[in-house]
């Protein structure tokens, strides 16, 4: 249909008109409205687009729209058509189609952009028109660039030691568009795909995995965009390595080459050197012992004895001897002869005989000295035949005074200088338990046979103490003995985190009061006839080289048992805490103990367990028990398997007591979900005059590399002034995660307007960058306010930290040998050992106990170590009847049995 030339400015107001009126909606891709009755294909179709531009500085944009077939192309920004002596049009016919092509440009200002700045977004769109309709363009958004100058947030710099793990963070200036990241390390760019040890996070902070010496370094972070390329601070980074000693050298040859003199041996602090500010290695680096030189001494005759009697040939001799004094020491001999003979009669020889008296006196002689050699014999054998009874006596009476009476240190044998006998005051008369069934022995007594008289109360009513490590002066008497011995020179005492107590064969406990952490042992753990010092010591994570590979963390406390090398008949339990969520499909738990060379061995990998192995772990929720045959240091690692494997930290929030200034500090811990670590915070505030002033929580800590944060808000600005410059605080990931460092805190600095504000309202917030958190809300009185103080209190762990004998143990030793006797044997109606741990929920660890000579005992002890001292017996004494063995024969014990 043709259309006269002087209708098109009509027609096109009312195009115009209508699309104003219809197009409401922003539309951001082409948009076609074709006229009905024509054809579409003769609609317009854009070649180019308005694409999003940036103006950078004042330069102005350039928008560029082709479309065809068109007649007409037209701008419009921001609903509002742009003039045409704006527009810059190009018309064209293609050559292929002869349809007619338009080309439009205009340039947008930055003016036009920042009148819109803030309401909305400056946008422009193309609008063409055939005789068919009109089509939109997509719009093209203009966008004023920027990049501020200042970081939100700068790297510091660190030192750190070798293989520690460094995050450097970087908080890039706000822009448009947003700014890239990159580091630079001492001016070189810092490539991740080419160093695997370096990664950018997603907050662009950088870390290095394992700090390296080339790492030491001038970091710096760089953002840049379309306008413009800031540079951080330089953060300097120092990779500190500490010294460690090398070997120790042969010892010297002795300074004086007669006599007494010195010799000495030399170490250097060179395995590794101290770089970059390490500490330098700890001790001395030359040692000197005294040493002695033999003489040698030349040898000197003797006077010349008496001359011999003249004999058959005319002569007669004296002797002497190279004695006064003899050669030794590489001295040298006498010189001349020891025989001088002489003629006795001047050549007048005149020969006697000996009589018959002389023969006699020398048969005499040898007579008298075969009987004194003899009557020598038989007194060296007496003597030996009593020595052996009276050992035999010494070794069972020891067994029933284990207690502090006074001792004397019998010298330990040759092959084994561990074990020690020690030899009780048998004038001394005691008695080592209470109740009705143990009478008190008075008077002399021969050998005490176990089985005509028991120790035990059977059902343990009164306390069965035969041991207490507390210091009493005959304690301190028996300890200054024992110290005489070279091995227990070495044990570390004088500390609150350690105890020890004197052992037999019944047995005994030890724990470190308000750790978890504690020690059984079994009855017959202990060989009989021996006695053995036993300690028990809880060690500082920083006092301990504990080294970690990749993405292992420490998940217990560093415990030490001992002394190593002591003969042990069946496992002791070693019980402790872990704060690992237990999941075998995002943990790899491994035992670990040192060697005695000092250096670290897996002993266990936790869940391939071999029956018949040394070290077994029964893990819990929250405690590990650990079967052992060998005392030494132990401590459970554990390596994360996938992002889901999660340490348990508790946080804790401790205030001053009393508040005397305008500053007040929150305190907010992270530590291990431990007992022990739990009991050092408590005993650090006690010294800082620190209170709780918040239930404690639980926040599960993933391997996911992000860090720790910590801020507080909605304090009241009435009434309280934060001092925090910055939004939030923060723990670094690994500063956590290697489980080294016991316990991180951070402190909030809040200052009262008046000294007379006391009530306290605001939140603290604990999380996990992408993990979990906690939120305390604070709501007390800083003067007045005590309700969470007794959430802390430390309590005693059953009283003293060393029980020995009947008294470590719920079940009486007679009804745990019955049980024993009695579940031992397998029995076909299933009522045997194998029932008894699948009804206390120990099936898994079957063939553990079947590896043993005694099951039975072996769950017993496990039930022991998991129930004291709160444990239920009659639970127990239930579990056992469910066998189908009686309950009260079991159960119970007469007095003729005791």
């Amino acid at each position: 249909m043709a259309v006269r030339p002087g209708l098109w400015p009509a027609l096109l107001g009312i195009v115009l008109t209508t699309w104003l009126h219809g197009s409401g909606a922003q539309q951001s891709a082409t948009v076609a409205n074709p006229v009905p009755g024509t054809n579409p294909d003769l609609l317009p179709h854009f070649l180019v687009e308005p694409e999003d531009v940036y103006i950078v500085k004042n330069k102005p944009v350039l928008l560029v729209c082709k479309a065809m077939p068109a007649t007409q192309i037209f701008f419009k920004c921001n609903g509002e058509w742009v003039r045409q002596v704006d527009h810059v049009i190009e018309r064209s016919t293609d050559d292929s189609s002869g349809l007619p092509a338009m080309e439009v440009r205009i340039n947008v200002s930055r003016q036009q952009v920042e009148k819109v700045f803030g309401l909305e977004e400056y946008w422009c769109q193309c609008v063409a028109w055939s005789s068919s309709g009109t089509t939109k363009s997509q719009k093209a958004y203009i966008r004023i660039a920027y990049l501020r100058k200042n970081f939100e947030q700068e790297p510091l710099a660190k030192e750190v030691s070798l293989e520690q793990g460094i995050v450097l963070p970087c908080r890039p200036p706000e822009g448009i568009p947003p700014a890239e990241v990159e580091w630079l390390r001492n001016e070189d760019l810092v490539d991740p795909s080419l160093d695997p040890n370096v990664y950018i996070t997603r907050e662009h902070s950088l870390v290095v995995r394992q700090a390296r010496l080339a790492d030491t370094a001038n970091y710096t972070c760089v953002a840049k965009n379309i306008v413009a390329r800031r540079r951080s601070t330089s953060a300097a980074v120092i990779v500190y390595v500490n010294g460690g000693w090398s070997t120790w050298t042969e010892w010297s040859v002795c300074s004086a080459s007669c006599g007494r003199g010195w010799q000495k041996r030399s170490r250097s602090c060179t395995n590794p050197a101290p770089l970059n500010g390490g500490a330098f290695c700890e001790g001395q680096n030359v040692q000197k012992t005294a040493c002695a030189t033999l003489c040698p001494v030349d040898g000197s005759w003797s006077p010349w004895s008496k001359w011999s009697a003249c004999g058959l040939d005319c002569t007669h001799w004296r002797s002497r001897e190279c004695s006064d004094p003899a050669p030794r020491n590489g001295g040298e001999e006498c010189q001349g002869t020891d025989l001088d003979t002489r003629n006795c009669t001047s050549d007048l020889c005149v020969h006697t005989a000996s009589g018959p008296e002389d023969v006699a006196l020398y048969v005499g002689l040898i007579a008298v000295a075969v009987c004194l050699l003899l009557l020598l014999l038989v007194l060296i054998l007496v003597y030996c035949r009593k020595k052996e009874g009276l050992d035999s006596d010494v070794a069972d009476s020891s067994i029933l005074t284990s207690g502090f009476q006074p001792v004397s240190i019998k010298p330990s044998k040759a092959d084994n200088p561990h074990l020690l006998t020690i030899q009780p005051d048998l004038s001394t008369t005691t008695t080592t338990c209470q109740g009705s069934l143990c009478p008190r022995q008075d008077g002399p007594s021969p050998k005490f046979q176990l089985a005509n008289g028991h120790l035990l109360s059977p059902l343990g009513g009164g306390r069965h103490t035969l041991h207490h490590s507390s210091p009493t002066s005959e304690a301190e008497d028996f300890v200054s003995r024992l110290s005489t011995q070279n091995y227990f020179r070495s044990l570390p005492r004088g500390t609150s985190n350690m105890t020890y107590g004197t052992f037999n064969f019944l047995g005994g406990r030890l724990m470190i009061p308000n750790t978890g952490i504690s020690l059984l042992i079994p009855p017959d753990a202990i060989p009989r006839g021996k006695i053995y010092e036993i300690y028990l010591t809880l060690h500082k994570p920083e006092d301990v080289r504990l080294p970690l590979a990749g993405c292992q963390t420490l998940l217990s406390p560093i415990v030490s048992c001992g002394p190593p090398g002591v003969l042990l008949t069946r496992p002791v339990i070693l019980v402790m805490d872990h704060c690992g969520e237990p999941c075998p499909e995002s943990w790899s738990l491994r035992l670990k103990k040192q060697s005695c060379e000092g250096s670290w061995e897996d002993v266990l990998h936790l869940g391939e367990e071999a029956p018949c192995h040394l070290y077994y772990c029964q893990l819990e929720a929250g405690a590990c028990y650990v079967f052992t045959e060998q005392l030494g240091r132990f401590a459970l690692v554990g390596e994360a398997l996938s992002v889901t494997a999660t340490k348990r930290l508790k946080l804790l929030l401790f205030a001053p007591v009393a508040c005397t200034s305008l500053e007040y500090n929150i305190r907010v811990y992270c530590l291990h979900d431990t007992h022990d670590a739990l009991k050092e915070v408590v005993q650090l505030e006690k010294q800082l005059g620190g209170q709780l002033i918040q239930e404690p929580r639980v926040l599960h800590f993933k391997d996911s590399y992000h860090n720790l944060r910590l801020s507080i808000h909605d304090v009241p600005s009435s009434l309280w002034k934060s001092k925090l410059l910055v939004s939030y605080q923060e723990i670094p990931f690994y500063h956590i995660w290697n489980g080294t460092q016991q316990f991180l805190h951070c402190t909030f600095t809040l200052e009262r307007v008046s000294p007379s504000t006391s009530d306290l309202a605001c939140k603290v917030w604990v999380w996990q960058v992408e993990g979990d958190g906690q939120s305390f809300n604070i709501n007390f009185n800083i003067t007045k306010d005590t309700r969470f103080a007794e959430l802390l209190a430390l309590e005693s762990e059953g009283g003293v930290p060393a029980l020995v004998g009947p008294s470590a143990f719920k079940i009486p030793f007679l009804i745990r040998q019955k049980i024993i006797t009695s579940l031992d044997p397998p029995c076909s109606r299933g009522a045997d050992w194998r029932t008894l741990a699948q009804k206390l929920h120990l099936d898994s660890h079957l063939s553990f106990f079947a590896s043993k000579p005694s099951p039975t005992a072996m769950i017993l002890n496990l039930w022991e170590a998991r129930h004291f001292p709160n444990g239920n017996l009659s639970q127990l004494a239930a579990a056992v009847a469910g066998l189908g063995q009686p309950d009260a024969g079991l159960f119970t014990v007469s007095e003729a049995e005791c």
